[in-house]
């Protein structure tokens, strides 16, 4: 789908043109939101739990599930290496170990 015309409420200026999306168009507002804060948190996962009340693990997820919209796909190696950070949060006691099998259950 292409958009062909934008038009002004305002002042009644209307511009015809064959328009592109941006690939953030895809996204609900929901997962607008959630990139915003995790814009904002500089991508500090910890500060995202911390700023919308959620589990590492939900924001993994709701990473995971923006990345998919935008139409990455994560690659493998990504998912070896995120296993490794997994259990070195869980040794760290940045993670319960709970969130830990619920992040490891994922991948």
């Amino acid at each position: 789908m292409k958009v062909t015309r934008l038009h002004c409420t305002h002042c009644h200026t209307t511009i015809e043109n064959q328009f592109e999306f941006s690939k953030f168009a895809a996204l609900s507002k929901e997962q607008l939101h959630f990139a915003e804060i995790f814009i904002t948190c500089r991508g500090n996962i910890k500060e995202v739990e911390k700023e919308l009340g959620i589990s590492y693990p939900t924001v993994r997820g709701k990473l995971t599930e923006i990345i998919s919209a935008l139409g990455y796909e994560q690659e493998k190696k990504t998912v070896a290496a995120d296993k490794s950070k997994v259990i070195q949060m869980l040794e760290n006691g940045e993670i319960s170990s709970e969130d830990a099998i619920k992040l490891l259950k994922e991948e």
